[in-house]
């Protein structure tokens, strides 16, 4: 049992399909993790992410979640989240919320989202949960903030603008373009050795052979 002066602890969640987990995923979890002095981050792997049904094929919850623990491994204070993935079925914030709130009492919990799905919290499942059960960090790009929400009370934190699109990502494993800086080498090594994203044969050069 922790001491009763003891400071509650601070956690963030940050929920994504991570598919795959990318230089911007990781330079926006450190800088959040920093600028709010978390004890953790939470990188939050989507069970079935129900805003991306329908629009594309999603690899396997276990693949991902391979990916952001290789991505984290090394990196203090961030840590890959199977929660979603052991509760089943589709992955709603709220749920994941009462989970940590279950597993940490008196924890200050953080959802950490970007501008455009922070524009629209208010169509989330449970949103009015997600709000009373955290607080809510929206990760804001140099430049003009988004409009929010006013009767929320929000965290900004800036981070530098990286425009890096998982489907680009994706793309360009297929085809066998450089993607040296965009994926670190141990992701880069999961897809291999697990055969995402297409066949060894059109692996970048550098990855080719990883595993074997």
């Amino acid at each position: 049992m922790p001491p009763i002066d003891a400071k509650p602890l601070r956690i963030g969640v940050f929920g994504g399909t991570f598919d795959p987990p990318h230089v911007g995923h990781l330079v926006t979890a450190v800088n959040v993790r920093h600028a709010l002095a978390l004890d953790s981050l939470i990188l939050m792997v989507a069970n079935v992410p129900w805003q991306k049904l329908g629009t594309r094929s999603i690899t396997p919850a276990a693949d991902r979640l391979a990916m952001v623990a290789a991505a984290v491994e090394d990196v203090p204070h961030l840590k890959a989240g199977d929660h979603e993935i052991r509760a089943g079925g589709h992955s709603f914030t709220a749920d994941t919320l009462a989970t940590l709130a279950d597993d940490h009492p008196g924890a200050e919990l953080f959802t950490v989202v970007g501008d455009d799905a922070a524009a629209g919290i208010r169509t989330w499942e449970r949103a009015d949960e997600v709000i009373a059960r955290s607080r809510l960090v929206v990760v804001d790009r140099p430049g003009d903030p988004v409009e929010l929400d006013e009767d929320i009370e929000w965290i900004r934190v800036e981070v530098p603008r990286l425009e890096v699109s998982s489907t680009d990502l994706r793309a360009r494993w297929s085809d066998g373009r450089p993607l040296d800086y965009l994926l670190t080498e141990d992701v880069l090594r999961v897809i291999a050795e697990r055969g995402l994203y297409g066949t060894d044969d059109h692996a970048p050069e550098h990855v080719t052979g990883l595993g074997s």
